[in-house]
């Protein structure tokens, strides 16, 4: 999965990564050329005793030696380059599929892995790659070259090599079965401390309300302990591969120097020959310990690189139809047809057989229990799911064969738990349409009763914005969310509960300032309160996923035994019904 990843990712820079290697290879062969050059000065320098072929060959070294310095440097800046483009690439494609997935999508992988996936995941395949495109790729050209100039300086002593190559790739194999398994668990378990933590950050309010401090530290230990303890074998695992491989390369140093030695005493071989090839199989296991201390990275790189693959190959189950159908005209009008709705392994359907019509120019009501399946009838409008059987229409086209662009730019969608952006009163505001000019910005905060405790901030619109208005109340959050999406001026408007955090007398002077401002668009408003929805010119009441009731609050009152519950609930009795 790692190769298939990086095959992939490395395909637009396939200028640079050859450029690398090919520096990486000019590397090797000097480095190779240098044993053989210390041999000459040892049998034509030393043993002769002529000091200017000393020096003028160890000259030639260091030139050498210069030279490998500055291409090597050329070598880490273009990898690095390679390396952080691809970072980017992939954090890219990841950012781009997760803006297509559905609630679905998000739900299965969760807000947590998915944050851990762009960023701490592609961290570690970015830093493999930076590793392997200066030290992994280097230590092949190293070893096989080195192989080859140890054959050609003594074909019997290399016979040595037949057994210690062998047994330092079982070693490294060895670390990498055991270790694979144990760096995908510790992916795992790094998404479960960013669970922990972001449920402890963001819920810190109930947590401290509810004297929860001391569970949650005691949750969060848990995850902790289970990582460092994941990490700890992994650690355990890998410290046994310094002392085997220095083991290996010392043997493998006392071998050449005896069998070398009694070559050397018979006269079969030179004594600067000895000390190249010994130069030589440094060179060969330094390479292979090298490549051996860098897989360490393997493992992790692989685990994390599976995890991106897993996010960028998902297919999102709402996708744009094949063949797009526009409807000819854009006037707003919304029907449910026979429409059923089952969420992933739920038991039972959320919705069943449910038909419903919303049409422009009316403002229409949908109340019933939680859990009845109001906001999921919410969600079906901008295509957040889809139907399990029926469809859903808008303006005479079903949902599912019009451009998801086009059919959500169509929507003002105001959601039950209103979300706000960092940045300013302005920037959120102008979400919808960024060309609104400020008159139309005050305008629509005036309508959605917001414009008095805009004006008292000391930015005003350019008032700075926390990352989920958590800077402003629930009651002025809900007040933006909706300017919001009537500074957006939608077909539609779909308000889901979204006025539950509002008194009693700002709710009614915004529904009474919403009635003239959306007069001629469909208006759909989800609410549990009989006081936000008695006004509206028709009202669905919706119990268990079906509709079992529709008119206006005085015929629902008058004949539907659910509504005059809610109504009796709420209202108190017949005094306030009537």
């Amino acid at each position: 999965m790692l190769a298939r990843l990086l095959g992939s990712g490395l395909r637009p820079y396939r200028r640079d990564v050859t450029l690398v290697l090919a520096l990486l290879l000019g590397v090797a062969v000097s480095n190779l050329f240098l044993p053989n050059l210390t041999a000459d000065i040892i049998n034509n320098g030393v043993v002769k005793g002529d000091v200017s072929y000393i020096w003028r060959t160890g000259g030639i070294m260091l030139a050498i030696t210069l030279v490998v310095s500055v291409v090597q440097v050329v070598g880490v800046y273009f990898s690095s380059r390679v390396a952080m483009s691809v970072g980017r690439d992939l954090r890219a494609s990841i950012f781009e599929r997760v803006q297509s997935f559905s609630a679905q999508e998000l739900n299965r992988f969760g807000a947590p892995s998915l944050i851990t996936r762009n960023t701490n995941d592609v961290q570690q395949v970015q830093l493999f790659l930076v590793i392997a495109l200066t030290i992994l790729a280097s230590a092949p050209m190293m070893a096989v070259g080195g192989v080859i100039m140890a054959l050609y300086e003594d074909a019997k002593l290399s016979l040595l090599l037949v057994v210690v190559i062998p047994l330092m790739a079982g070693v490294i194999g060895s670390l990498l079965y055991f270790a694979v398994p144990l760096f995908r668990s510790v992916q795992a378990k790094i998404d479960r401390i960013n669970q922990v933590l972001r449920e402890q950050i963001t819920g810190v309010r109930v947590i401290r309300a509810f004297v929860r401090g001391p569970y949650e530290q005691e949750r969060f230990e848990t995850a902790n302990q289970d990582l460092t303890a994941t990490s700890l074998r992994v650690t355990r695992i890998f410290a046994l591969a310094m002392p085997s491989i220095m083991i290996i390369l010392n043997l493998s140093s006392v071998a050449v120097i005896w069998f070398g030695g009694h070559l050397v005493d018979s006269g079969a071989m030179p004594i600067g020959n000895l000390m190249a090839f010994l130069n030589y199989l440094m060179l060969i296991l330094m390479a292979v310990m090298m490549a051996a201390m860098m897989t360490i990275m393997v493992p992790r790189a692989s685990a994390c690189a599976e995890r991106i693959v897993e996010v960028v190959e998902a297919a999102p189950s709402i996708t744009e139809p094949s063949e797009l159908v526009t409807p000819a005209a854009r006037a707003g009008l919304v029907e449910l047809r026979g429409v059923s709705f089952s969420y992933p392994g739920a038991e039972r359907p959320v919705l069943r057989e449910l038909s419903l019509t919303l049409r422009p120019g009316e403002t229409t009501a949908i109340i019933g229990s939680t859990g009845s399946g109001k906001s999921t009838i919410v969600n079906l409008l901008p295509r957040f799911f889809d139907v399990t059987s029926g469809a859903v229409l808008v303006d005479g086209v079903d949902v599912r064969d019009q451009s998801l662009d086009g059919l959500r730019d169509g929507l003002g969608l105001v959601p039950q738990q209103a979300y706000l952006f960092g940045g300013t009163i302005a920037s959120n505001l102008r979400l919808g349409r960024p060309q609104a000019t400020d008159q139309e910005l005050w305008h629509a905060l005036d309508v959605a009763q917001a414009a008095d405790f805009v004006k008292a901030m000391p930015g005003g619109l350019e008032e700075p914005v926390a990352q989920g208005g958590t800077t402003v109340s629930g009651g002025q959050r809900q007040r933006l969310a909706i300017a919001r999406a009537l500074v957006k001026r939608p077909r539609i408007y779909v308000f889901d509960d979204c006025f539950s955090a509002l008194d009693a007398g700002t709710d009614a002077r915004l529904r009474a300032a919403l009635r003239n401002e959306v007069a001629e668009a469909t208006v759909l408003i989800v609410s549990q309160r009989v006081s936000t929805i008695r006004h509206a010119d028709h009202i669905l009441v919706v119990d268990d996923g079906a509709l079992v009731g529709a008119g206006t609050h005085d015929e629902l009152v008058a004949g539907n035994p659910t509504y005059q519950e809610i109504v009796d609930s709420q209202l108190r009795g017949a005094e306030a019904i009537a």
